[in-house]
């Protein structure tokens, strides 16, 4: 079967990414997706095939996977994260972060994003126009950023221009996101520096004290570059919970059995991730070498991606997949929405943890949360699946 070719400007396609994509998965397991300026890219619809290739070496994630920002030529060498790095340089800096990203030390941190979340809504009725509050503006964007500044050591006084760089990040790429890479590299040496000199108990002073069995350690030069990459990487809370509490308005069901079971949160987060994750695609790998994907010839060099709106709605693994349900089973497999295989979300439990969070202090003090518009407006972007705004009466 010849793979439907998805145009990313296609109104349609923006629009209604599930449908669109999941119709592609439907006719082949291999889509084509293309877009003015970019390389036409190879793209997984069904999960199976998603898993083995994100899995397997020949697929490398590398620089060219990523739109590298203008920075000044200081800032050059932090910006190759762990995230364009495969093999056994990839290896070694997970084996000595891992353990402070781990399900574990994400339920230890939970206490403090409670106090976090608490706060942010304590402040919300101060921002209420008219009635109502745009909750992503005044809760979800502000949150992960809070989070990474507890979980770093950023100290209070300067967290303000953090919060400004998280909103840059959340914005997308562009001219705003390039500004901001320097301060936040700036922030990361302070507290990196900080640190070194006056240890704490977060994540920062872990990692510095961190060293393997071989005596490994990371080096000054790979902190700062955790440091502001763990700044990127962690907004993606922000769109996660703007995204589930529009879906959880949208379904009143759903959303009367959570609120009549609150301990069936972390089922639903992990439904929600499924059903309305932010990431649409995942981070491009490249072929390393010419390979036969279900009868197509990719060759070496060409742009390979997941289409996650369509495996995570896989009808070969998901009973009614496209049905919301917070009693869903995780099954077995489980979702895609933190990838697979080497490049794993490593901060996947504390996203999942604030989430959990958010939505469970939220849905307590607001029992009559409501949309206050008809339906929330939506960004017109073709890689993640986000709200401009959402504004609730509480």
């Amino acid at each position: 079967m010849i793979p439907l070719e998805l145009d990313l400007t296609d109104m349609d396609v923006i629009r209604d990414p599930f449908t669109a994509y999941g119709r592609a998965r439907e006719r082949s397991p291999l889509a084509r997706v293309v877009a003015p300026g970019l390389s036409p890219m190879w793209a997984l619809t069904r999960q199976e095939g998603a898993r083995a290739v994100l899995a397997n070496p020949r697929f490398e994630i590398t620089s060219g996977s990523f739109l590298r920002p203008d920075v000044p030529d200081d800032c050059l060498p932090y910006l190759r994260t762990m995230s364009e790095m495969d093999g056994p340089e990839h290896l070694r800096l997970r084996r000595l972060v891992a353990p402070a990203f781990s399900a574990r030390r994400a339920a230890a941190f939970r206490p403090r994003i409670e106090r976090i979340v608490e706060r942010l809504l304590d402040d919300l009725p101060g921002h209420a126009e008219d009635g109502s509050v745009d909750l992503l503006s005044h809760f979800a964007r502000p949150l992960p950023m809070e989070v990474i500044c507890e979980l770093v050591g950023v100290p209070e006084p300067d967290r303000p221009r953090w919060r400004d760089y998280g909103a840059m990040i959340v914005a997308g790429a562009g001219q705003a996101f390039g500004a901001a890479i320097p301060g936040i590299i700036a922030g990361a040496k302070e507290a990196v520096a900080r640190r070194r000199h006056e240890p704490a108990d977060d994540l920062l002073s872990d990692l510095i004290r961190v060293q393997d069995e071989h005596g490994d350690r990371l080096g000054d030069t790979e902190l700062v570059t955790l440091v502001w990459h763990l700044v990127l990487a962690g907004q993606t809370p922000t769109n996660l919970v703007a995204n589930a509490v529009d879906v959880l308005l949208a379904h009143p069901a759903e959303l009367a059995e959570l609120r009549a079971d609150p301990a069936l949160m972390p089922r639903a987060v992990e439904e929600l991730i499924r059903w309305c994750g932010p990431n649409l695609l995942t981070i491009p790998r490249y072929a390393r070498e010419d390979a036969d994907l279900y009868g197509h010839r990719v060759r070496k060099g060409e742009t390979v991606t997941v289409a996650l709106a369509a495996v995570n709605r896989d009808p070969r693994v998901y009973a009614d997949p496209d049905r919301f349900d917070v009693m869903r089973e995780p099954g077995a497999a489980g979702h895609l929405g933190f990838a697979h295989g080497p490049h794993f979300c490593l901060g996947a439990s504390l996203a999942r943890a604030q989430t959990d969070v958010a939505l469970t202090a939220l849905l307590r003090r607001s029992p009559g949360l409501a949309l206050a518009v008809a339906d929330a407006p939506r960004a017109p972007d073709p890689g993640t699946w986000r709200l401009l705004a959402l504004p609730v009466t509480l």
